[in-house]
């Protein structure tokens, strides 16, 4: 295996207690990097903790709400604190449900915008005086639906393109600073977001199934894959790419809506 160059590198993943986040939390580990995971499942992100730590890797967790900046701050601080600094920021927490614009609560559409895209601005405004001094960089979890439109789940669309346009202009502020901002777009991809949405396990069973027809490659994607990306973008291996907002869909933004 290619050695990814982030050995001792300091990482740190919201969204970490379950899905793409976690996945690229066990990936990092591996590598050898230094891990703060961040999530609101205490239990679960001590579970994985215990797991990378068994295995010879470095981590801490600290349990908390993205949308909460007090807390964010409290936690980029004991990271800083804990392991000197910060190299890698992955975006991973998020959440969908569907919706149009005709039933789509006020309320439901501010708490999507506030979990996909202003607790990351917060998130990455907050961290970046220590992603400055170490000429880091950072990978946003963003989606097919950030690059496409899709029927059925407006807010979530809208959330993540914005996020999509935020990566975009990130890296040119921080380019001369020597900051590189990049994003992934899954398609579905089996994790537990669209059940946390509000799928129960018979409708999420058929929906992977469709998911099979509507993906050209015939699939839907693993979890590691994604993760395999983000370390790849996260890596010097990328180390001249930068504002790039990546498929990771099977095919599947090359498609139309069906």
């Amino acid at each position: 295996m290619k050695d990814m160059q982030i050995q001792s590198k300091t990482a740190v993943i919201t969204g970490a207690s379950s899905g793409i986040g976690q996945a690229t939390a066990y990936l990092f580990a591996q590598e050898k990097a230094k891990l703060m995971l961040v999530a609101r499942d205490e239990n679960r992100l001590k579970a994985i903790i215990e797991n990378i730590r068994q295995a010879g890797g470095e981590a801490d967790i600290f349990p908390a709400d993205v949308t909460n900046r007090e807390e964010i701050k409290n936690c980029l601080a004991e990271t800083v604190k804990i392991f000197g600094g910060i190299d890698i920021l992955v975006n991973a927490a998020g959440i969908i449900a569907s919706g149009t614009i005709e039933d789509t609560t006020i309320e439901d559409w501010d708490y999507m915008m506030d979990i996909n895209l202003r607790a990351i601005f917060n998130m990455i405004q907050l961290a970046l005086p220590s992603l400055l001094k170490s000429k880091g960089n950072i990978v946003n979890v963003s989606s097919v639906t950030g690059l496409r439109a899709f029927p059925g789940v407006l807010a979530y669309c809208v959330s993540k393109a914005g996020l999509d346009q935020l990566t975009r202009c990130l890296a040119l502020e921080l380019a001369a600073k020597g900051v590189r901002v990049n994003a992934v777009n899954p398609g579905v991809t089996i994790t537990e977001l669209h059940r946390r949405g509000g799928m129960d396990e018979k409708k999420y069973a058929a929906f992977l199934e469709h998911s099979k027809t509507t993906h050209p490659l015939g699939r839907v994607g693993e979890a590691k894959e994604i993760a395999e990306l983000i370390l790849f973008l996260a890596s010097p291996h990328a180390s001249w790419i930068t504002g790039a907002t990546y498929a990771i869909d099977g095919g599947r933004n090359l498609t139309c809506a069906r």
